[in-house]
């Protein structure tokens, strides 16, 4: 038997409490993606390999992976909101710390503070949205809080390119790390919602790493996601690059273009997977993954397409149209994650998931590029994306297999069962 609390909060208190989580998920993605936009500023005033560059995007990466567990087994047993607020202070110091840095060790430092910041925040933020908002809305819910990737990396892209070029990449860093000290009082006042207990996930151990190594779904999901990250973290850190490098554009021109196109591209692929992604799966247990892995099949060729053409025009064209494939998943993966995790677990099962899809994504896939284009070019070695994008569909459709009777073992009824 299952029982559920009723959400009590108003629909209106519940759209505050996402337009809150939504600014701090923008400043989150701005202040990871400014690095990206000045890396040819960095690496021309620093004397840096691509390898080494590389390595500043992964240093973020691997303190994030490697604090999220700790973060989630906190965010289980303590004060969500209060945890999250802490971490915004933490990596937006650390983001404005970064502009005081004057060489290469004290710029590592720096953005490994960040990661570890921003840990804190990925892994709870996810299940206080789903705590808030009713299932049959925990798609569209969670597809608006994902629409920061899009627009908070444009940000970032622009913030990074218009200051980097006009004052230098230490003052884009300062900039970007100011707001996020002044959403941290707001963030602070938030309530944190009593989490909704089911029978199954009131049985399941609080925090067990074997709950989530024995849930099939789970684990294909996840795997899913880390071949998207590996592909789409290396593209967002080495695309400025690529256009600056392959078509002759200048730090900002270049930034400003790629940001204006992940805008309007993540805005339109983000929301229509979250729409789709509800309609599929009201009709099938798996309409979310389908939304999904279709999106990967459609855009793995058009990436291709985008890294190989010589000319602009065509290539702008093929990365606005595989931007948009590929943000298809965003809300959908996120809310199979939700759905196949018991509702007192689930900062464990974000923080499990955040440690995985980095370890074996964008933690390592910028040096990997990096190391690639010192020995082949960067053209070459970008082309591992898109091999990377169609993995990602490959277990999206493995996961179809498993996902009702998963979804209903967790103890959550958004997911007809077949």
């Amino acid at each position: 038997m299952t029982t559920l609390m009723t959400l009590k909060e108003p629909i209106s208190g519940r759209r505050v409490v996402l337009a809150m989580l939504l600014a701090v998920n923008l400043l989150n993605y701005i202040d990871r993606q400014v690095l990206y936009a000045v890396f040819p500023l960095v690496k021309g005033d620093l004397r840096l390999s691509d390898t080494s560059l590389g390595l500043l995007g992964s240093a973020f990466m691997l303190s994030y992976m490697v604090a999220a567990p700790l973060f989630g087994w906190i965010g289980d047993r303590k004060n969500r909101v209060h945890l999250a607020a802490g971490g915004l202070v933490v990596w937006s110091l650390a983001t404005a710390g970064g502009g005081l840095a004057r060489s290469y060790a004290a710029l590592l430092a720096a953005r490994s503070v960040v990661g570890i910041g921003e840990a804190s925040f990925g892994t709870v933020s996810p299940g206080l949205i789903s705590d808030y908002f009713p299932q049959e809305r925990r798609g569209r819910a969670l597809a608006y809080f994902y629409l920061a990737i899009p627009v908070g990396s444009a940000l970032g892209y622009l913030v990074g390119g218009i200051v980097g070029q006009r004052y230098g990449w230490q003052s884009a860093f300062l900039l970007a790390g100011i707001p996020g000290l002044l959403l941290t009082i707001p963030l602070w006042r938030l309530k944190d919602p009593a989490r909704i207990r089911n029978s199954a996930s009131i049985a399941a151990p609080r925090g067990s790493y074997r709950l989530f190594l024995q849930n099939r779904s789970f684990i294909t999901a996840t795997l899913a996601m880390a071949a998207m990250t590996f592909a789409l973290g290396g593209l967002a850190q080495w695309t400025p690059s690529f256009l600056n490098r392959m078509h002759g554009l200048d730090v900002a021109k270049g930034n400003t273009i790629f940001g204006a196109m992940t805008v309007v591209s993540g805005i339109l692929g983000t929301l229509s997977g979250g729409w789709l992604g509800d309609r599929m799966q009201a009709r099938s247990p798996s309409g979310y993954l389908m939304v999904s892995g279709w999106g990967f099949v459609l855009g793995a060729p058009v990436l291709a397409l985008a890294i190989s053409s010589g000319d602009l025009t065509t290539c702008l064209a093929a990365i606005f149209v595989a931007e948009t494939l590929l943000f298809l998943n965003t809300g959908p993966l996120n809310t199979v994650i939700v759905n196949v995790s018991p509702a007192s677990s689930r900062a464990m099962a974000f923080a499990i998931n955040i440690f995985a899809i980095h370890a074996l994504g964008d933690a390592v896939s910028p040096a990997i590029i990096g190391m690639f284009s010192d020995a082949f070019g960067l053209r070459s070695a970008m082309l591992i994306t898109p091999v990377a994008i169609a993995v990602a569909a490959f277990f999206c459709f493995l996961c179809c297999r498993w996902i009702a009777g998963d979804a209903e073992r967790s103890g959550d009824q958004s997911l007809p069962c077949s």
